[in-house]
């Protein structure tokens, strides 16, 4: 194993904190699930079974949220390292939240639930490291449900995606008619349609037929806080 492989694995959240030997007895004792993705291939697909922890070690990857009931789809991109939804591995509903293919050459590292039953949990940094990654997806993920529903159509949007993404910057592209989200915020789509063509013209967004693409989220939502000040 390649020594820049080892300094990969402890940039991971769930490895900080572990020393170069403590990865060396994992990696040693781990079935070597190192894998090798190709451009538009499928790493995790969306409501398959979550079995193992996914680290994305090096490349970008598109991750695509399909809601059928509500008829919307959102795209994200993330870039490695990254941990492919370690939320999705224990609970009721073990199944992954969303499709993730790889961009371009993509490395991962794949880490059997049985594994890091029996030998991982044995490290009890990596425990904690993993009960922080829970908690404060927990924690946030009751904020934006706290919010959803709250303030002016601004905060409406700003909150329902933010309630759906899974990276909270980047690019983000929306697919859903100015109806149905409307519906989904619990808004007038005169007032959709306003406020969305308020966040374009600052350069917050892009409109298209049933498609909204944001360039950079977090810019967006400091867009929005401002607005919310004024």
């Amino acid at each position: 194993m390649k020594v820049s492989m080892y300094d990969t694995l402890l940039e991971l959240p769930l490895f900080q904190g572990l020393t170069k030997e403590n990865i060396t007895s994992i990696i040693e004792k781990v079935k070597m699930g190192f894998h090798k993705y190709e451009a538009k291939q499928n790493i995790a697909i969306q409501d398959a079974k979550c079995n193992s922890l996914i680290f994305i070690l090096d490349g970008s990857v598109a991750i695509t949220t399909t809601d059928e009931k509500y008829n919307f789809k959102i795209e994200e991109q993330v870039n490695g390292p990254y941990i492919i939804e370690p939320y999705s591995l224990f609970g009721m509903h073990t199944k992954f939240n969303a499709t993730y293919a790889a961009m371009g050459d993509v490395d991962t590292l794949n880490i059997d639930k049985g594994y890091i039953l029996t030998n991982l949990c044995k490290f009890e940094i990596f425990n904690l490291n993993y009960l922080n990654i829970l908690s404060n997806r927990a924690q946030n993920a009751n904020n934006k449900l706290w919010n959803s529903h709250i303030g002016n159509t601004h905060e409406k949007l700003k909150n329902f995606l933010a309630l759906r993404c899974i990276i909270p910057k980047g690019k983000k592209t929306l697919y859903i008619t100015m109806e149905d989200l409307a519906s989904l915020i619990d808004d007038t789509r005169i007032n959709v349609s306003r406020a969305l063509n308020e966040l374009q013209e600052k350069g917050g967004l892009v409109l298209s037929r049933k498609k909204i693409i944001i360039n950079d989220f977090a810019q967006l939502i400091s867009e929005v806080e401002s607005m919310e000040n004024d």
